[in-house]
């Protein structure tokens, strides 16, 4: 008589999906860890009473390292930049994900030398499950302490440089290449690029595609015309811009808050915006909707890019390894061009 199969073990997973929470609460939970909830951990030994689970010991073992709390560290200098409508809605996105998971998060500037051995110390103690970094910049200290780093980490934004293992972006390329078409197709033939800062990825990213697609037309692409992603840069940019090239007709600006900026000093110059000079920017803030006039922008799904910064890291933290993700944009048509 043939010997009967032997019976699969449930998993994590399985264990997860029947008490109604995420994989790393169901880990949390068989495993004593803080900040899971009386209902859900009563849920997961309910399901595992259930099915029979037996943990895995090494799974275990990683798991009673947690704090239950995962970094977003941004390189930045001025407390407000969390202020600011980009990090906000990125902070709305991480916070939402990271609390499906029962994860608290914890807020972190590092541009300063005293913010970056804040930073260092919280890799080195393990202060943190796992981190997220953001706005980092060309030779940044905070990428070497990621490589180094024993805990998990996710750049929310592909850095300058090699990519690294696990990042989430959106397409700028893509995205700054169809606002410009766009310049071109509506008879501009004239038009310049408001760049973000050039040693960051999405400042140089966007200029590629505003140059893509100015070549790809038969034209002599500006060269790049470098602010620093704030509305005063946008509006001293274009100011120059003006006395240089007055021929201008058409611009391209690597955000919303530069492409404001612009709007700025073109009412200065008494240029007409669409007539004389359209202007496209990028982000789809709340600034663009209410700018004179209403800005054509790129959207970029920012809460989105938030939120799936978070789940990856949180896939980390399940012992999953995901692959990189880039975010779709699109073209927003409005009053400005």
């Amino acid at each position: 008589m043939a010997e009967a199969a032997p019976r699969r073990q449930p998993t994590l997973d399985e264990v997860a999906a029947l008490a109604g929470v995420s994989r790393s609460v169901a880990s949390r939970a068989l495993n004593n860890a803080p900040h899971v909830s009386r209902a859900k951990r009563e849920a997961v030994e309910r399901v595992v009473r259930q099915l029979g689970y037996v943990p895995n010991p090494r799974a275990r073992a990683l798991a009673t390292r947690q704090t239950g709390a995962a970094a977003l560290v941004v390189s930045g200098e001025d407390p407000s930049i969390f202020a600011d409508p980009f990090f906000a809605q990125v902070i709305v996105g991480a916070s939402a994900a990271l609390e499906e998971a029962d994860l608290h998060l914890m807020l972190c500037l590092a541009a300063s030398d005293r913010g970056r051995k804040r930073v260092e110390e919280l890799f080195r103690s393990r202060g943190a499950d796992g981190v997220m970094l953001m706005a980092l910049r060309e030779d940044d200290p905070l990428a070497r302490m990621a490589q180094e780093a024993e805990i998990p980490v996710v750049f929310g934004g592909r850095p300058v440089g090699p990519a690294p293992r696990w990042y989430v972006d959106v397409d700028n390329v893509g995205g700054a290449r169809e606002a410009t078409e766009y310049l071109l197709s509506h008879g501009r033939t004239r038009v310049a690029a408001i760049c973000g800062r050039l040693d960051t990825e999405a400042g140089r990213a966007r200029y590629r595609g505003y140059r893509d697609a100015v070549l790809a037309a038969g034209l002599d692409p500006f060269p790049p015309l470098e602010g620093d992603f704030t509305e005063p840069s946008g509006a001293a940019v274009m100011a120059a811009l003006l006395e240089s090239h007055p021929d201008v007709d058409g611009v391209f600006a690597a955000n919303d808050n530069m492409a404001a900026g612009a709007l700025r000093s073109l009412r200065g110059a008494r240029r007409l915006v669409p007539a004389d000079v359209a202007v496209v920017g990028f982000d789809d803030l709340e600034i663009a909707k209410i700018a004179d006039p209403p800005l054509t922008t790129v959207h970029q799904p920012i809460t989105a890019l938030g939120r799936e910064t978070a789940r990856m890291l949180i896939a980390l933290l399940d012992g999953q390894d995901p692959t990189p993700l880039i975010l779709p944009t699109g073209l927003v048509t409005r009053s400005s061009a």
